[in-house]
């Protein structure tokens, strides 16, 4: 993966992806060497590229489009050593069986016109028969977007402006102006993998009540502290199995279903059935990037279509690689936003009667799970050694205590919607918004 700057840390890791078939016609010495006596295990020796300065690489290793694992080892002089499995035969429902319909992306930005260049640069190589690539010029000040957009010449992208600000606003008014059913969302600040789209489809088929897709989101950059900490705290990419969630057949590893959103994926790559997202009310634009809330419309999206009797899919072989915040100030604003969002998300839940409960029947029949996995969580919070010289020890603290700001931006953001609602005309009032 290409980098934004110069390794910052002894232990800055290269990203970088492996497919076993490459491996095993690579003709380079040192490449399928027999390890050991273990049949199913060789061992290769690969090259790093613009590997200089970092000392050790995490490479995802895919047979095809379906990911096996993240290996992680010491680079020296630009290679590294990897023990990997051997290439299993592709199942029955690998990506290139599966009906891949139409797609509609949409990249919700604001002002960050170099981050934009290179998401669209990555979106152009995504390898689908067919899908358009909407840009939501989000609250724009300048022409930067414009400008961005303007340079790629290709039929299949166009901006939209969505004037009034907030990441759940954009998402409508991509969803509004999508010309197909499934509706694809990612964010600017990211690279995405060529099968990206043909992991989504994959996602939609494994059930016929699969309305919501969420894909794998792995660091695509970590070269500085700052990212380094946010890819512990984080787990976008921690399981590399498909599942699908229902309320139906409720997990046992999942102690706090339906409520426990943040196993499902997050907002920088998931896909929805258009028909389905309208049908649920669409975005709640009191929440999102951009709001008072700053954050939570995904979570609220992923919430509402698991009670909505609907089934999510999690799909490990749809790929978005994202740049975490490189820098202790973006660090510590990134953990307030999530913070307050996650405050502002339960607020809406505790506030409505059938979601609160619901909440209250999870907690009666699943005490003992729930409890286990408060221990488990507190064993394992303490943030690795190496972060503490140089990342803030108040991040932690900075996004547990920003929740409770949730319950009072949700309702000043409520506020100021209600009033401009009633500044704009009736006849410009959108549906499927909330208030």
């Amino acid at each position: 993966m290409s980098v934004e700057g110069a390794p910052e840390w002894p232990g800055a890791t290269w990203i970088g992806i492996l497919d076993i078939a490459e491996l095993a016609a690579d003709p380079e010495p040192g490449s399928g060497d027999s390890s050991g006596d273990d049949p199913t295990m060789t061992e290769a020796v690969c090259v790093a590229p613009a590997s200089d300065g970092f000392g050790r690489a995490r490479i995802l290793i895919r047979d095809g489009l379906a990911p096996v694992h993240f290996v992680e080892a010491p680079l020296d002089d630009g290679r590294v050593r990897l023990p990997l499995p051997s290439r299993s035969a592709p199942g029955p429902d690998a990506p290139a069986d599966i009906p891949l319909p139409p797609m509609s992306v949409v990249l919700c930005t604001r002002e960050r016109p170099d981050h934009l260049r290179g998401a669209l640069a990555s979106l152009l190589l995504v390898d689908h028969p067919d899908f358009e690539i909407i840009v939501v010029d989000n609250a724009p000040t300048t022409d930067a977007t414009e400008l961005v957009v303007a340079e790629v010449s290709d039929d299949r992208v166009r901006r939209i402006v969505e004037p009034v600000a907030g990441l759940s606003s954009a998402r409508n008014a991509g969803l509004r102006a999508a010309r197909h059913e499934f509706v694809a969302y990612t964010d600017d600040d990211v690279v995405a993998d060529p099968g990206w789209l043909r992991g989504l489809a994959l996602g939609f088929s494994r059930s016929d009540d699969v309305v919501c897709v969420c894909g794998t989101v792995p660091s695509g950059e970590l070269r500085t502290l700052p990212q380094a900490y946010f890819d512990w705290r984080v787990s976008w990419a921690d399981n590399l199995e498909p599942r699908v969630y229902s309320m139906a057949t409720p997990p046992e590893d999942v102690p706090l279903f339906p409520f426990q959103v943040g196993v499902y994926g997050t907002g920088a790559n998931f896909a929805i059935r258009r028909d389905a997202a309208i049908a649920l009310g669409a975005f709640d634009e009191r929440l999102g990037a951009g709001t008072r809330t700053r954050g939570g419309e995904d979570l609220d999206m992923f919430f509402r279509v698991l009670v909505g009797g609907h089934s999510l899919a999690t799909e490990p072989s749809s790929i978005i690689w994202h740049r975490h915040r490189s820098d202790n100030d973006a660090l510590l604003s990134q953990a307030r936003g999530y913070g307050v969002g996650l405050g502002a998300w339960l607020t809406k839940v505790a506030v409505t009667r059938e979601h609160r409960r619901l909440a209250f029947s999870v907690l009666r029949r699943r005490r003992r799970a729930v409890a286990r996995a408060g221990a488990a969580y507190g064993a394992i919070a303490a943030p690795p050694p190496e972060f503490l010289s140089s990342v803030p020890p108040s991040v932690g603290r900075v996004e547990v205590f920003s929740v409770l700001a949730g319950p009072s931006a949700l309702w000043r953001e409520g506020r100021r919607r209600r009033a401009r609602a009633r500044r704009v005309p009736a006849s410009t009032h959108r549906a499927g918004q909330h208030s």
